[in-house]
């Protein structure tokens, strides 16, 4: 009994020094020393109990705590890629490829600025793009826009009638939750209330307008990379170098967008 009660006492002890929680099973078996019968081979109690205790504990504990330990193990072996501007320039058009994810991050705040706000405005719609016949205007370009009184805001369409599909579809895919309405040679643009909806929806807006811009990053890289593994000139360890130094600077510049995305959630949604 003494040996029994020490080994998995030590168990127990073991377990709650270190924060854990005895298994169940070692519980159990301190006060109940007859259940030898019923759960295993015939040897004298003391062994049978002590090395199936101490087994089992040990493989409950082990299991329970791999996830953390893997955890951790994963956080630290990220690899963490260094970006050689330079090295990148000597094998492709590195300055181009960074000027365009530049870019494409730069519209986007542009775009939050002019077409993201609580309150549409002439302002706003004057810079919106419009694609029509193969080319990009803006709407200014297309409509004369009328400030009708302080709910709506009219675009006269006379000059440009055919162009009125493309405009609608600008509108509709701006991301400043517009509900515009045609008549005629006119279209008419409600100005939404600033209510909780309202908010939400620009949130959304918001987060679309990322995406694309996301997207755009994303193809910048896959395009470049794809240059580098059709150059048979490269040694193939070069091409991963060089891919793994691509693909950090696009994510840099993700991360940039995702950053002036969620300041302007926080900043539509009334955050503090």
């Amino acid at each position: 009994m003494l040996k029994i009660t020490t080994s998995v006492g030590a168990q127990v002890a073991s377990a709650l020094r270190n924060g854990r929680s005895p298994c169940y099973f070692a519980l159990q078996c301190l006060g109940k020393l007859d259940t030898k019968s019923q759960l295993g081979p015939k040897l004298p109690s003391s062994t049978f109990l002590n090395n199936n205790v101490s087994d089992w504990c040990c493989t409950y504990h082990s299991i329970r705590f791999y996830a953390k330990n893997k955890d951790k193990k994963s956080n630290k072996g990220q690899k963490k890629v260094l970006i050689d501007e330079n090295f990148l320039a000597e094998h492709f058009k590195f300055n181009t490829m960074k000027a365009e994810m530049e870019k494409a991050v730069a519209a986007l705040k542009n775009n939050y600025i002019k077409n993201l706000s609580l309150r549409s405005s002439t302002g706003a719609l004057d810079s919106l793009p419009v694609t029509f016949e193969g080319d990009e205007y803006v709407i200014q370009d297309l409509a004369q826009i009328v400030r009708k009184n302080p709910k709506t805001i009219i675009l006269n369409m006379t000059s440009f009638p055919q162009a009125i599909p493309s405009v609608l579809e600008s509108l509709k895919a701006s991301g400043m939750n517009l509900n515009p309405q045609q008549d005629k040679t006119s279209i008419f643009i409600p100005i939404p209330k600033v209510t909780k909806e309202h908010r939400e929806n620009l949130s959304k807006g918001a987060k679309a307008l990322f995406i694309k811009t996301k997207d755009s990053i994303k193809e910048l890289q896959n395009k470049n990379i794809k240059l580098l593994k059709d150059n048979d000139a490269l040694a193939t360890d070069l091409v991963h170098t060089l891919q793994d130094q691509i693909t950090a600077l696009a994510d840099k510049y993700v991360l940039e967008a995702q950053r002036i995305m969620e300041e302007k959630q926080k900043e539509l949604k009334g955050d503090s």
